[in-house]
């Protein structure tokens, strides 16, 4: 599943038509092909659309009223080519398929179980539902790891996160790049700030952000942080 982090919904703020985003989505899809080889869609659709879609059998669907999550988003600045590690995946799929075929059904599952989850909590939210989402984050980062898609660094993020009682798993296709920290709503400021501190002597970049977000926007530059204008003033 795909979950967006963009903001401000374009079909509600500026006119836009389903052909406008259909035609954004088709023009982003191509530049995932150009970096990426045969991309899935996922990005481009969530980044289109934004909310949480869902990614199968190469079907894209969106879910209703996903929820909201914080989350702590870490960029392990370590450069990954996601058509070698697709490679991999495929390559150990054929060398093994007793074995990785049921992580590949195994993961199916995870994902599946997490879609449940999500639905009740844009219902009624309870904090139970986040002690599964951790869960299901461990097994899922697990499974990844024996595809062969995991890092040390995303190891370490892991490790990190573990000793501030937080869960963490990667994003994208692995092999260094980006993580995920769920931050649950009754962490305390000061231990987030302990883990983001304690990433960011390892080398890495931390930003908190939320997925589920609306999707495509347009940006005036009204809108922007005086330091990012000030920014832009010098280009």
């Amino acid at each position: 599943m795909g979950c967006g982090q963009a903001s401000a919904t374009g079909h509600e703020l500026f006119g836009w038509t389903e052909e406008d985003l259909e035609l954004i989505n088709k023009w982003a899809f191509q530049g995932e092909r150009v970096i990426h080889g045969s991309p899935s869609g996922v990005d481009n659709a969530v980044s289109t659309w934004g909310g949480a879609l869902r990614y199968q059998q190469g079907k894209i669907s969106s879910l209703k009223r996903p929820p909201a999550l914080k989350i702590l988003l870490t960029n392990t600045k370590i450069p990954r080519s996601t058509k070698t590690l697709v490679s991999g995946v495929r390559s150990r799929l054929l060398k093994f398929p007793g074995i990785v075929a049921p992580l590949l059904t195994s993961i199916d599952a995870i994902s599946v179980e997490c879609e449940r989850v999500l639905g009740e909590m844009a219902a009624a939210p309870a904090p139970e539902h986040y002690l599964v989402l951790e869960e299901l984050i461990d097994m899922n980062q697990h499974h990844l790891n024996a595809l062969g898609v995991g890092h040390a660094s995303l190891d370490r993020l892991c490790q990190v996160a573990r000793a501030h009682g937080l869960h963490s798993k990667l994003t994208g296709a692995g092999g260094g790049g980006c993580g995920i920290t769920l931050l649950r709503p009754d962490l305390e400021g000061p231990e987030v700030e302990a883990t983001k501190q304690e990433l960011t002597r390892d080398g890495f970049d931390c930003w908190e952000t939320s997925i589920g977000a609306p999707g495509v926007s347009v940006h005036s530059a009204a809108s922007l942080d005086a330091a990012v204008r000030q920014g832009l003033d010098g280009l």
